[in-house]
């Protein structure tokens, strides 16, 4: 049977897996029985040619360009590895006034973060196609999460739990050789604002053009309709960082346990590692939320092991060489 040109041949328990350069989506074309000895040499001669081949259609970053990156670039570090975009370092102040409606007391008390350093951040929430691309290669175990006949391809994957996430970006940065993680509570919501202070980021109304939520009324804006399931990721306009869907459309797990007041939360932006750990923090608001739900201040959790919600997706973030002082330009 005649093929494609081949970008390489991996391996899977004893499985060759053959994928096709022409494709624009990651393509399991064909699987071939080995015997275990044959699968050894392959394993050795081929691990480099599924770094350099099926991923790696777009480059992994040098520490020269990484340096010179500035807000607002993009970069993908391999064919199926998420969009990323560069923010800024910079303050805000996280939490929620205590007159903004829909406010839990959990957004309290408000308090200042400082990010000394810039980093980037995914500019979708993870989608359907790039999570297969990690199960194809065995990064990610876990069985194919449902889609609820919704679809596919560049919806946002759903149905993925806390320890799912986790992973997907441990697999990212094992091909790509650099730090992909989660973003900590504090970044998503930093990075939501995108240096606003209002309940959404282009204000303090939403209508049903702005994101994907149940359609419900905020602010006495009218009611709209309910489209009762995921969108493909970026349906609608960008914050002023380049990020889109930073409200509604899916919760998006972070790295912190949970806690229920800010007492005591970190400064720097960095994760909470202590409090209820078995309940991780969720953000952004879904589909089926109303809007209040979607607020950058809005907190969620859930417990790190459940898969099976509909409404839960994630979004990564990826550590960045500082750039160089200028005096030593």
């Amino acid at each position: 049977m005649a093929h494609a040109p081949v970008d390489a041949v991996v391996h899977g328990n004893g499985t060759i897996i053959v994928c096709h350069r022409k494709s624009t989506r990651w393509n399991i074309s064909d699987q071939q029985s080995v015997a275990p000895a044959m699968h050894r040499n392959f394993t050795l001669v081929f691990v480099a040619a599924l770094l350099a081949g099926c991923f790696s259609s777009a480059q992994v970053l040098t520490p020269e360009r990484e340096r010179a990156l500035k807000q607002g670039d993009t970069f993908k570090e391999c064919r199926q590895c998420p969009e990323m975009i560069v923010v800024p370092p910079g303050s805000f102040i996280m939490g929620s006034a205590e007159n903004e409606p829909g406010r839990f007391n959990t957004e309290g008390p408000r308090h200042q973060v400082t990010f000394a350093r810039q980093f980037a951040v995914g500019k979708f929430s993870v989608t359907f196609d790039e999570w297969e691309a990690c199960m194809a290669a065995r990064g990610c175990n876990a069985s194919p999460p449902l889609d609820q006949n919704w679809g596919r391809g560049r919806r946002p994957v759903i149905n993925v739990s806390w320890n799912d996430a986790k992973d997907y970006v441990t697999w990212l940065s094992k091909i790509t050789g650099k730090t992909y993680r989660l973003l900590s509570e504090a970044e998503r919501e930093y990075v939501t604002r995108a240096g606003t202070t209002t309940p959404f980021w282009w204000g303090s109304s939403i209508s049903i053009k702005h994101a994907n939520y149940n359609g419900h009324s905020y602010s006495d804006e009218p009611e709209g309709s309910f489209r009762r399931q995921t969108l493909p990721v970026g349906s609608f306009a960008p914050n002023h960082w380049g990020l889109y869907d930073v409200h509604g459309n899916v919760w998006e797990w972070t790295e912190d346990c949970y806690k229920d007041s800010y007492d005591g939360a970190p400064t720097d932006g960095s994760a909470v590692t202590d409090g209820d750990c078995t309940h991780r923090v969720e953000r952004g608001g879904a589909w089926a939320n109303d809007p209040g739900r979607l607020r950058s201040a809005s907190r969620g959790w859930d417990n790190f092991e459940y898969r099976l919600m509909p409404y839960t997706g994630f979004r990564v973030a990826r550590v960045l060489i500082s750039p160089e002082p200028s005096w030593e330009k």
